[in-house]
């Protein structure tokens, strides 16, 4: 069975790339067929080499923690390569007024 996840603000996404593996969004808005989201942790590898001795890798590693980014609706959906859901705001209950 093909299950499909409205993607929605307040949402956080884990990335199932293997390259990119312990990295997290939070989707803040939908723009179309893309959501904004903000980085909330690096990937682990990525993580690993931002708490190495400065000057011990050769390179500065980026912290992308806090930065925005669009990713196209298409690719949030639960694939080796995709994202998976792992946690959804409560929805407000909606009052609906009788006639």
């Amino acid at each position: 069975m093909n299950e499909t996840t409205e993607v929605r603000p307040g949402q956080v996404w884990a990335d199932n790339d293997p390259r990119s593996a312990g990295r997290t969004l939070r989707v803040d808005s939908i723009d179309g067929g893309k959501a904004i989201c903000t980085i909330l942790t690096n990937s682990s590898d990525e993580q690993a080499a931002i708490e190495c001795p400065p000057g011990s890798l050769g390179y500065t590693p980026k912290d992308t923690r806090g930065k925005t980014t669009r990713i196209s609706l298409s690719r949030i959906k639960p694939t080796r390569t995709g994202y998976r859901l792992i946690e959804a705001p409560e929805l407000e209950p909606v009052t609906v007024k009788e006639a």
